[in-house]
Order: C-alpha cells, then sequence, then structure tokens
C-alpha cells in the first residue's frame, strides 16, 4: 500500500486546505468549468454507457449527465495524476449541494423523490451527497478510500451536521430486490425525527419478505457498495423506495449524522486538518 502524503495547501478541498493524496490518486473539489464538463462526461459514461440509464436527447447528443444542481453544488474529484492533474484525470466523483445551493435552485434533489421536511428542520447544517460514480478502472478501496477522506475534510471545514441524499440499487423490479429492501427497513430505519418519506406517488413499500425468510449478514454483504459505506459510517434509510426508471436503479434515502461518522472517516482527518491550519 501507498503511504498517504501530507497536506498540501493551495487546491480546494476548502479554503487554505490542499489535496489530499494517496500515491498518483488526490482528491479535491473541482476549480473550474472544464473539470465539471469532465465530472459530467465520467457520470455519463457510467450512468449511461454502463448502468444502462436512459439518456435524454439532449443528454445523448452531449454525451453528458447534467441537470440545474450542477450549477449551485461544489464537485468532488478523484483525480489520478499519472493522467493529468487537471479534467484529463478526473477518475470519480460526488457531487456536494449545502442550503445554501440548494435555495438558489429552490429545492434539494431528494425533494423529487422524497419528503425531506423532516431534515429541513433539523437544527444544524445539512449537506446533500449524490451522483457518486468511479470509473470501472479505479472501483477499488483506494479511489472510495479517498472520496470519504474528502467528503470527512469538507464536513469538517462546512460544520456539516447532517449528510443525506439518494443512494440506488440497480433494477426496477422491487420484488428482485425484496430481500435488501427488507432488510434495510427493519435493520436501518431512520428515527421518526429523521425519517425522509417516499412521495406517495412514487412510494414503494419496502417490507416484501418475512426478516426471518433471510440471512441478514449475508444479504448485507450483497448491498451496493455505497450503501454498505453509508450503513458503516452510521447511516438510516428512510421509509418508502422509489423507481427510477430513467437511471434503471431503485432509491433508497439515505441520512448520516455526521457526530456517528467513525473515527476512520472523520475524526482522524479532524485532527489532521487541525494541524494544516496550525
Amino acid at each position: 500500500m501507498t503511504a498517504e502524503k501530507p497536506l498540501q495547501r493551495g487546491t480546494m478541498i476548502g479554503p487554505g486546505f490542499g489535496e489530499l493524496r494517496a500515491g498518483n490518486l488526490g482528491v479535491r473539489l473541482a476549480v473550474n468549468q472544464a473539470e465539471i464538463d469532465a465530472v459530467q462526461a465520467l457520470r455519463y459514461r457510467v450512468f449511461y454507457e454502463e448502468m444502462g440509464a436512459i439518456p435524454s436527447p439532449e443528454a445523448a447528443q452531449c454525451r453528458r449527465d447534467r441537470d440545474i444542481f450542477d450549477a449551485v453544488a461544489d464537485h468532488l474529484l478523484v483525480v489520478d495524476h499519472a493522467l493529468g492533474s487537471g479534467p484529463e484525470g478526473v477518475v470519480g466523483t460526488y457531487r456536494l449541494i449545502r442550503t445554501q445551493g440548494a435555495a438558489k435552485v429552490g429545492r434539494f434533489y431528494s425533494a423529487s423523490e422524497y419528503d425531506i421536511s423532516p431534515l429541513l428542520r433539523f437544527p444544524g447544517r445539512l449537506l446533500e451527497l449524490g451522483r457518486s460514480c468511479v470509473d470501472a478502472a479505479y472501483r477499488n478501496s483506494a479511489a472510495m478510500q479517498l472520496l470519504w477522506r474528502g467528503i470527512a475534510a469538507y464536513v469538517f471545514l462546512h460544520q456539516i451536521d447532517l449528510m443525506f441524499g439518494c443512494a440506488s440499487l440497480p433494477g426496477t423490479d422491487p420484488d428482485a430486490l425484496a430481500a435488501e429492501l427488507t432488510y434495510l427497513f427493519y435493520n436501518h430505519l431512520a428515527p421518526p425525527a429523521l425519517r425522509p418519506r417516499a412521495l406517495p406517488h412514487r412510494y414503494v413499500e419496502m417490507r416484501r419478505l418475512d426478516p426471518a425468510a433471510f440471512d441478514p449478514r449475508r444479504v448485507q454483504a450483497q448491498l451496493p457498495p455505497l450503501i454498505k459505506g453509508y450503513l458503516r459510517l452510521g447511516g438510516f434509510v428512510g421509509s418508502g423506495a422509489v423507481i427510477d426508471s430513467a437511471f434503471n436503479t431503485i432509491d433508497v434515502a439515505i441520512v448520516v449524522k455526521t457526530d456517528l461518522v467513525t473515527d476512520k472517516y472523520y475524526r482522524h482527518y479532524e485532527r489532521q486538518l487541525r494541524n494544516a491550519l496550525d
């Protein structure tokens, strides 16, 4: 394993903080439109060409995954410096939307699928996570760990109290995912005060099996890596799943209180970031 390099100043995880590095890979925020364009191109390749999402005519023509939220978000990048230190090196991404950005659009992205009013009433700073993807050649622990490190740094810098978003399971048949949805409902349901609920016209029941009918450890192991990552951070799910036919997925709402984030992904890097200020 390549040793982690120390924090470097000057690039954008946040004001005054540098890119976080692990060997050739680094994580930071996009700093110009060319890098955001590279993010949108990566998302198109992963979501549409690989995962079977259905593009609009405009998206198919430009081969980009774009929406109105991109302009108000921060875009976290994993960059392979062996390919280049700018747009050409982008191999992973996460979209981060704070309350100020959502206000410019009039809502968070998740509000198109879920009633998130319990989260909006939460007395703290919110961060919506979404549009996560990594190039197929980089789907290893190093790239994903860097994305989590970047999120941890961002959470600390902006004093985020609650993270949330929509996470996806592959396919659009709830019965094919009955064990996963049932497991999530009975083992990781958010407390009522933090529980998003799928909008009535999109609500898909998650309780599809008798919990005694499957091995929870086996089902947990077969969850998508991103959902398993949220659960390891102490995450919860909302009530009801949502079929997203355009993206060929079934979505669940994810909620993570940052004071529950594990030492591995938050408190360790909090100490590093504090030291970087000294």
